[in-house]
C-alpha cells in the first residue's frame, strides 16, 4: 500500500475542510500556453490510473500512477520541456513535491465520487491548478460543489469523498495535479487560504452520481 514511511498523518478534515483556495497565483496564460506546446503524443493514455480516474487522460511529471507499482517519485523527462510548471512545483510552492500530473478530462465525461484511502494521500497535500477550464467544471467535495478558475491554486481534501464532471458539452478541463509533503510555510498558507466557497448544486451532485460503479470503482485512487 502507498505510504510515505515516517511521515504523520494530517488531520484534513481541519485544515482543509473540503476544497480551500490559496491566496497564491500562478500566470494562467502562460501555464496554458505551455501545457498546449506539448506534441500531441505525450496525450492519449490514462497514464496508467485505473478505477475512476479512467475517463481522464494523464501525463505524469513526478513519479508514477501507483497502479505502476513502487516506483521512485522523481522527474519525469517530460517535465524539461516545461520550465514553468517546474518554477511552480519547486519555486512557488514551499514544500517538497511529491507525485504531480497533467490531467485531462474530456467534455461531458466525469470522475466518480471515490476517497483516495492509502496512508499516502492521509500524508501528503494536493494542490490543484486549472490549465484550461470553464464555467462548467465542477469539483464536488464533500458534499459541495466548487468552481476552480484558471490563475488559482487549490488545496483538496482527497481523502474525503470527491468527484469531478466536465459539463461541457465540447470543452475539456485540464488540471496540473501535485501532491507535497507538508511544510510549515506550506501548512501556514492552507492556515490561511479561503474557505466556505462551495456551493450547493443538487444536479452536479446527482450527476456525478450516477457515474458511479461501486462493484467496479471501489477503492481505486490515484
Amino acid at each position: 500500500m502507498l505510504d510515505l514511511p515516517g511521515i504523520p498523518e494530517l488531520d484534513k478534515r481541519t485544515l482543509v475542510g473540503a476544497c480551500a483556495r490559496l491566496r497564491l497565483h500562478v500566470d494562467a496564460e502562460r501555464l496554458k500556453a505551455e501545457v498546449a506546446a506539448l506534441p500531441r503524443d505525450v496525450w492519449g493514455s490514462t497514464g496508467g490510473r485505473v478505477g475512476v480516474h479512467s475517463a481522464a487522460e494523464a501525463v505524469f511529471l513526478r513519479g508514477y500512477a501507483p497502479a505502476e507499482g513502487a516506483r521512485p517519485i522523481a522527474d519525469r523527462e517530460l517535465l524539461a520541456q516545461l520550465p514553468y510548471v517546474r518554477e511552480i512545483i519547486y519555486e512557488q510552492i514551499p514544500a517538497q513535491p511529491l507525485r504531480c500530473l497533467l490531467a485531462k478530462l474530456p467534455a461531458g465525461a466525469a470522475i466518480p465520487p471515490h476517497i483516495d484511502r492509502a496512508p499516502y494521500f492521509a500524508k501528503s497535500l494536493r494542490l490543484h491548478m486549472p490549465v484550461e477550464t470553464h464555467e462548467q467544471a465542477w469539483m464536488v467535495c464533500a458534499g459541495w460543489c466548487y468552481l476552480m478558475h484558471a490563475g488559482e491554486v487549490w488545496v483538496l481534501n482527497n481523502c474525503a469523498e470527491h468527484a469531478v464532471w466536465n459539463a461541457h458539452p465540447m470543452l475539456p478541463r485540464t488540471h496540473l495535479i501535485c501532491d507535497f509533503l507538508p511544510s510549515d510555510a506550506l501548512l501556514g498558507m492552507v492556515a490561511e487560504a479561503d474557505r466556505h466557497l462551495g456551493v450547493e448544486r443538487p444536479d452536479v451532485s446527482a450527476h456525478v452520481r450516477a457515474a458511479a460503479n461501486p462493484s467496479k470503482h471501489a477503492g481505486a485512487s490515484v
